[in-house]
């Protein structure tokens, strides 16, 4: 069985239920080789994976160049690609002496370059072409406002409508904004006319704070809901005291919390990450999870989780046990 593909909320464009994030590819982290990202993406293509998410952020524009790489001989009809604007990559300079590493940001790569933030409409255009390049495709169906937490009046009132003018144009497919926070998300959705939000951390297992407003507003907007972070950074892949949620050691409540978890999709025969997985499509405004991966196992191991049955037991002994709330939806069965 390979994931279903759906339209994202009001647009033309169509992505599978689970997405391909390639911010692993970037040596998130940890490094990986070039082979082993080209494996990567394969892998994912072999599941029936047909969305791929990058961003300049990841790596310093690596990840950007091996998805294009392993992307480029494929029919560009048969995948949708989306990237990220706000930080424009500038060449870093050393003073005489290497560069270092880009570690405190997350990746293991060679700091040669640095993140500038920019929400301006020409940095908006600069970063897309810079994107283009870095690809070397030759469209982008997607482009999200990356992480504008900081940022919010000029995403809205410059970047924001430059995107709208290129999807006008139809240079763009759809236009999106991604964050790990719901409120800003929530005022995107209520005051213009994004096609998709990307949602990271904040509908899972262990966190439900999608569901008050965000959620029920992008399914009456007819917004499109992409959920990233869905084992919350580490802690729902494999709960245990150090592990690490929202990318900092989990308090011991919290790693109580998924050990609960964990039992109870034991006892009806599922593995803790497959209801992670499956999880967030009890919602009507969600049209695809997407889970990172630096490796063709990954990948395949995603997939193979995503089609777990998971039955509808589960989903009532995880509510009579207030391990979620009883008015949070979840997938019916025959899913």
């Amino acid at each position: 069985m390979t994931p279903r593909e759906r339209t994202l909320g009001r647009s033309a464009v169509r992505v599978s239920e689970l997405a391909f994030g390639a911010a692993g590819i970037g040596n998130l982290f940890t490094a990986v080789s070039d082979d082993q990202a080209a494996q990567a993406v394969a892998a994912a293509r072999e599941s029936g994976v047909r969305y791929f998410d990058t961003a300049p952020h990841y790596g310093l524009g690596l990840s950007e160049r091996r998805l294009g790489r392993a992307l480029r001989d494929l029919p560009r009809a048969e995948y949708t690609l989306s990237t990220k604007v706000g930080r424009l990559l500038e060449p870093a300079t050393a003073g005489g002496q290497g560069p270092g590493d880009d570690l405190a940001d997350g990746f293991a790569v060679p700091a040669d370059h640095r993140r500038v933030w920019d929400f301006s409409a020409e940095g908006v255009r600069r970063s897309l072409d810079d994107s283009l390049e870095r690809l070397d495709l030759d469209r982008i169906d997607i482009a999200y406002l990356h992480d504008p937490d900081d940022h919010a009046e000029q995403a809205l009132d410059q970047a924001y409508p430059e995107l709208e003018r290129l999807r006008a144009e139809g240079v763009l497919g759809a236009i999106g904004v991604g964050m790990n926070q719901t409120g800003l998300l929530t005022r995107f959705i209520r005051d213009t006319d994004i096609d998709a939000v990307l949602l990271a951390g904040r509908y899972s297992l262990l966190d439900q704070r999608g569901q008050r407003e965000l959620l029920p507003l992008a399914a009456e907007r007819g917004v499109g809901v992409v959920i990233g972070g869905v084992f919350n950074s580490g802690l729902l892949a494999d709960p245990r005291p150090g592990a690490t949620f929202d990318y900092a050691t989990a308090p011991s409540d919290l790693v109580a919390r998924a050990l609960d978890l964990k039992s109870v999709c034991e006892r009806h025969g599922v593995p803790l990450r497959a209801a992670a997985l499956r999880f967030p499509f009890g919602h009507p405004a969600v049209t695809s999870v997407l889970v990172g991966a630096r490796s063709a196992a990954e990948v395949e191991d995603a997939a193979a989780l995503l089609h777990h049955r998971v039955p509808a037991a589960l989903w009532t002994e995880l509510k009579e046990r207030g391990l979620l709330p009883a008015d949070v939806p979840t997938p019916p069965e025959a899913d």
